[in-house]
């Protein structure tokens, strides 16, 4: 498994330490099993926290809301891409 942003390795260890109390390293098949899980989720948390159109009141809260998003999407492509 190639080494992961801090936000991708907090989310994949949360998992792995909440299922099996060990961190991801130590469960490998497990980790990559449970990554396309963990995509979905991420994916379908990001399109709850801002869906399209996005409903903001101002454009800082636009931004700020689009700028979330994107950061839950970039940890799901990046755990995809494991």
């Amino acid at each position: 498994m190639a080494e992961l942003s801090p936000a991708a390795d907090a989310v994949l260890t949360a998992v792995t330490l909440t299922r099996y109390d060990v961190p991801p390293e130590g469960l490998f098949a497990f980790a990559e099993e449970m990554a396309p899980l963990i995509v979905a989720a991420l994916r379908a948390a990001a399109d709850q926290v801002v869906p399209v159109p996005i409903d903001a009141k101002t454009p800082e809260e636009h931004w700020a809301l689009l700028g979330v998003k994107n950061r839950l999407l970039a940890i799901a492509d990046e755990l995809e891409a494991q």
